[in-house]
């Protein structure tokens, strides 16, 4: 089975660009399963609504991951608690609406698990992210829940993300981080099997600031601009990975980066 997971996607043009492209992307990849995180998606480039999370799932996404703006557009908290395939991460606050995980067949009808879970360096404050995987690991493995466990790390730092990759090593098919916006060089398959990269990238523009206009992000850098931060208006780049899972095992046979169009070339 061929997983794409494509990272976080970053306003108007992150999301035209999921629409044009991705339906072309998963015909010359055989992909099976698609996963994108969409938690910076809305125009102002924070948040996702459910007109957005719509628009994915009609173009060929079947999971939607988020992260720390997950709350930005009010209307989350409404459609999140009817809409099984977006998901938030699962070491906030148990009171909040919404799962961080879900259970869904895939093309070729194996049951894929996608966990989102968010790091505790830098972050917004959530329940301790090693305890809350362990936890899960605990009521749930790989080919007795589900065939295949995706995880989607959204953190700050690098150590923390590589620390889980280890941590889930032989237990999730597949680990990539999310939340820095640019993409790390070091897609490999851990030494028990699971596919690993420390960070998928963006769907965004990068000549910007991780997706953001850079001329106000340098003025803001400067103390020379009280305006908000706002989505970067050029030709976006799809950056993410794909993995090829062992139906047998869950485990991975390959990984690779995967950068397509825009302005960023591999």
């Amino acid at each position: 089975m061929r997983i794409l997971f494509l990272g976080d996607v970053v306003g108007p043009t992150g999301c035209s660009a999921i629409k044009q492209e991705l339906p072309k992307i998963l015909r010359k990849e055989n992909i099976d399963f698609t996963i994108v995180n969409g938690e910076n998606a809305a125009d102002e480039g924070v948040g996702i609504t459910q007109n957005i999370v719509d628009e994915f799932l009609s173009c060929g996404v079947d999971v939607v991951t988020s992260g720390n703006h997950i709350w930005n557009q009010k209307e989350t908290q409404e459609f999140i608690t009817t809409q099984p395939r977006l998901i938030r991460p699962l070491n906030m606050n148990k009171s909040m609406p919404g799962k961080g995980f879900t259970i869904i067949k895939s093309k070729n009808g194996m049951k894929v698990c996608v966990l989102n879970i968010m790091g505790n360096v830098f972050m917004k404050k959530c329940d301790d992210m090693f305890i809350v995987l362990d936890n899960f690991l605990s009521n749930n493995s790989l080919k007795n829940d589900y065939d295949c466990l995706v995880v989607d790390v959204h953190g700050e730092i690098t150590s923390e993300k590589m620390a889980a990759g280890h941590f889930l090593d032989g237990k999730a098919s597949l680990v990539v981080g999310t939340h820095t916006h640019v993409p790390t060089n070091d897609a490999r398959i851990l030494n028990k099997g699971t596919a690993y990269q420390t960070d998928a990238g963006m769907c965004g523009d990068y000549n910007s600031v991780i997706g953001m206009d850079k001329e106000n992000s340098i003025k803001r850098f400067l103390k020379q601009s009280s305006e908000k931060h706002f989505p970067s208006k050029g030709k976006s780049s799809i950056c993410g990975v794909i993995a090829e899972i062992s139906k047998e095992t869950g485990l991975a046979n390959k990984v690779k980066s995967f950068i397509h169009g825009g302005s960023l070339r591999a």
